[in-house]
């Protein structure tokens, strides 16, 4: 199994997990095309598609998606959220927090994120060839522990002392402190939710969403080891990592 990072910021995102035989989409935030060009444009192989939350960033690319029949899944009130944009007779099917659902041999357990939208979702995602791996982005707070963890994908979008420098030089709106600190993962709430949670199985820890001005990618990966001692990498467009349980 191989993780490909097509974009990972409020500019679009997007990930895909694959082998040579199907592959799980998380996020349908960047161009199709890029999308398509990452398949080798093998749209057959494709299991599903999985959306956390309505905003752009994330889903802004849904009716390509739905018109070339991959079928997208998300929550009842991501849905209700994204029907007045959807052209066409396909629908998302929806998925449950805390109830198991099989896309192709992928298992998914979505559960309840804290953001400002609908009814956003992290992902638990296992596979037979990948193991256990989550999916958590745009949220505040992590409600869960997880048990089995591989590799896990995770929001670290600022860092609290970075954010208070620009809103005090005036590069960022007074107004977006408060919005920020209740929608995204500030870096050391990062760190406390990955501690919080049993790593010894864990082979890949992935930074994803980092805010382009709140954020210090190097110190944050280079934190997040010392913490962990495990391996850390910054999602960034065009990164491939293996995903399979085992490096052999």
């Amino acid at each position: 199994m191989e993780l490909t990072v097509l974009g990972s910021s409020s500019a679009g995102n997007c990930y895909i997990l694959q082998n040579e035989h199907e592959a799980l989409i998380i996020e349908c935030g960047v161009n199709f095309k890029e999308v398509t060009k990452a398949l080798n444009f093998n749209l057959k192989k494709v299991a599903g598609c999985l959306i956390s939350h309505e905003h752009g960033d994330h889903s802004k690319y849904i009716n390509d998606f739905l018109n070339s029949a991959i079928t997208v899944w998300t929550s009842s009130g991501t849905n209700k959220a994204l029907i007045p944009k959807i052209k066409g007779f396909r629908l998302p099917l929806l998925l449950e927090a805390g109830i198991m659902t099989r896309i192709g041999n992928f298992k998914i357990i979505p559960f309840h994120m804290k953001h400002d939208c609908a009814e956003p979702y992290g992902f638990y995602i296992n596979h037979p060839e990948m193991g256990n791996t989550l999916f958590a982005t745009d949220t505040y707070y992590l409600p869960n522990k997880f048990a089995g963890l591989n590799h896990i994908l995770i929001e670290c979008n600022y860092r609290m002392d970075i954010l208070m420098k620009n809103v005090e030089a005036g590069r960022i709106p007074a107004l977006l402190l408060k919005r920020t600190q209740e929608s995204h993962f500030e870096y050391e709430n990062c760190k406390n939710a990955l501690l919080a949670n049993d790593l010894s199985g864990v082979r890949n820890i992935v930074l994803i969403h980092l805010s382009d001005s709140n954020s210090h990618a190097i110190d944050f990966k280079q934190g997040i080891e010392n913490a962990t001692g495990k391996p850390v990498h910054i999602a960034e467009k065009g990164l491939k990592l293996n995903f399979n349980k085992t490096p052999f």
